[in-house]
């Protein structure tokens, strides 16, 4: 393709909301176009590039046995509904009503889709099963942002397996483990396999692949040593033991006039430090008033209380509400006798004793409680967030703590799905057998993000060859007829060999043609000037490197081509027209 007949919008300035590095590159790149907020319009180059992420998704997808689909992105509510989906979902999905009055909604995700695909599946002898797709889906994001980083309008690869049994869905969990590893590789990003939280998916395991990004908007804990690694809304740590005294023979009750924080307790004559103390917490859960207790100088991970109860809507009751359960407002809240209402407990308050917390009495404590004796704990689950410095659960080692962006997402879905969908088989003795599923997702116009926020500079992104717009940028210094032809035959030569070249014939001075390439991050340029011809040479840049080497110019197609063949990884090499 020829600079001069190509659209490319480049900017000298970012806009103004572009808080995060990818988001100001694509735009001034000319990439992207925000249309409204969380909605973009791909442009020619970004369109390259996103495609060119999908085709190494879609390789590898293809290379485990997956066979590619497309299903509609508008949903009747009746799917959603069918796997109880539609109210958990809340306001994160697009809803909208025809003109008979029937709901729809747009596609979020497509395990509903696919189940009730997978009902025509009648014997064990049709599975194992692996089908994925390619389509657009819609979020209401509640604050779109950091350009394709968090959108409402996106491309994703989602697939799903289809197997008889648990020994079948982890061997396909399992190959699509090893196929995201390859993906992320070739895609250029360094991806942490992490420990997650299920979430809104069901199931029971599930792993997260993690870049580290400083626009990312995930905390993952990780251990340097062993390689450890979670998000935080799944991650443990071993606590060091705390020695706690007898307790008296039954709680204490003493005054705290004014005293309404965890922090202020500590400092009153009586009190207690943090980790002496009982935080508890009143949360309405699906409407339901819950107690949640940690210690002191813990902090509550929502995601973990929402996943050990099963919730769907959650949210911190008001004080009103603590109130009207408790009979004292917040500060004053505690556990000790309560029986009517279900409380859940962390693991880091088992067995603990002679501790400090709340009597249910504005400005009164108890202290001296035994877990065990002074409290009807209903769950224990581990609720805590963690944090930096705590030690690794698997070797002690000091844990550290990444921000990351999320690449992809592989789920064990088990059964929900089938069993809403009735997705059942007959099994080698003829008996009736619910198939097991498993979910796997890949972002496409995230992952073009990902790798534009992780491979750059102040000049412009660097893409890696395999997903670049192209390949090699020619570089034409004057527009006389013996430098044109010279860059023409250059042009034409790599383009035979397969490779994707762009041929800056502008009529524009060399140091802007030189920054533009540089913005848009091409990873090679070929600079073709009167001068080097004269000296049957042209000059080889990498955008990575910045290093300049001359070329004979009667070796420089074999010697471009084969750089570009070994970087560009197994995509196919074939002349292009």
């Amino acid at each position: 393709m020829r600079w001069s007949k190509l659209f490319i919008p480049t900017l000298r300035d970012a806009p103004a909301d572009a808080e995060a590095a990818s988001h100001a590159l694509l735009v001034r790149g000319g990439f992207i176009r925000q249309l409204h907020a969380g909605h973009y319009s791909m442009l020619p180059l970004g369109w390259r590039v996103h495609q060119k992420v999908a085709d190494i998704v879609r390789q590898e997808m293809d290379a485990i046995g997956a066979q590619e689909f497309l299903l509609p992105t508008m949903h009747p509510a009746g799917v959603w509904k069918q796997a109880g989906r539609w109210d958990t979902m809340g306001e994160i999905m697009f809803r909208l009503t025809d003109r008979r009055h029937n709901d729809l909604a747009l596609g979020i995700t497509h395990e509903e889709i696919f189940a009730s695909v997978a009902s025509e599946l009648t014997s064990y002898k049709e599975l194992p099963q692996l089908w994925y797709q390619i389509q657009t889906k819609f979020r209401d994001e509640a604050r779109p942002k950091s350009g394709l980083l968090r959108v409402r309008e996106f491309h994703m690869k989602d697939s799903y397996s289809f197997d008889i049994d648990q020994a079948g869905l982890d061997a396909q969990f399992d190959a699509h483990h090893a196929a995201y590893t390859r993906i992320f590789e070739r895609l250029g990003l360094d991806a942490i396999p992490v420990e997650a939280s299920n979430g809104a998916m069901g199931g029971k395991d599930s792993i997260e692949f993690m870049v580290r990004c400083a626009a990312g908007e995930d905390d993952v804990v990780f251990c340097p040593n062993c390689g450890y690694a979670a998000n935080v809304e799944k991650a443990t740590s071993t606590l060091p033991p705390i020695a706690d005294e007898a307790p008296p023979a039954a709680p204490e009750r003493f005054p705290t006039p004014g005293i309404r924080t965890i922090a202020a307790l500590e400092e009153v004559e009586g009190g207690a430090s943090a980790d002496r103390q009982i935080k508890t917490m009143v949360m309405v859960i699906d409407g339901e008033i819950v107690l949640a207790l940690l210690r002191g100088d813990h902090q509550l991970n929502l995601q973990k209380l929402i996943d050990s109860t099963g919730g769907i809507e959650i949210r911190p009751g008001t004080p009103e509400e603590a109130k009207e359960a408790l009979g004292a407002m917040p500060g004053s809240l505690g556990a000790v006798g309560v029986t009517d209402l279900k409380v859940v407990a962390d693991e880091a308050l088992k067995g603990r004793t002679n501790l400090t917390t709340g009597a249910n009495s504005d400005d009164w404590h108890y202290r001296g409680v035994d877990i065990g004796r002074d409290l009807h704990i209903g769950q224990w689950a581990d609720l805590r967030e963690v944090t930096a410095g705590e030690a690794c659960p698997r070797c002690g080692t000091a844990l550290e703590m990444l921000r990351c962006v999320e690449a992809g997402h592989i789920f064990k879905l088990g059964t929900l799905f089938s069993e809403a969908f009735g997705v059942t088989v007959s099994d080698a003795e003829g008996q009736s057998q619910t198939v097991v599923m498993g979910s796997y997702g890949i972002g496409i116009g995230r992952n073009m993000a990902t790798i534009a926020e992780t491979h750059h500079d102040e000049n412009g992104i660097i893409w890696p060859v395999s997903v670049a717009p192209y390949e090699v940028v020619i570089t034409v210094l004057k527009l006389d007829d013996g430098t044109m032809a010279a860059a023409e035959a250059l042009y034409d030569g790599l383009r035979a060999r397969g490779v994707d070249a762009l041929l800056d014939d502008r009529d524009a001075r060399a140091g802007v043609k030189f920054a533009d390439a540089e913005l848009i991050g091409i990873p090679y340029r070929i600079t073709v000037g009167p001068k080097g011809l004269a000296d049957g040479e042209v000059e080889w840049t990498s955008r990575a490197t910045g290093e300049t080497t001359r070329l004979a110019v009667d070796e420089t197609i074999e010697t471009v081509a084969a750089t570009i063949e070994a970087e560009a990884g197994p995509m196919p090499r074939v002349p292009l027209a």
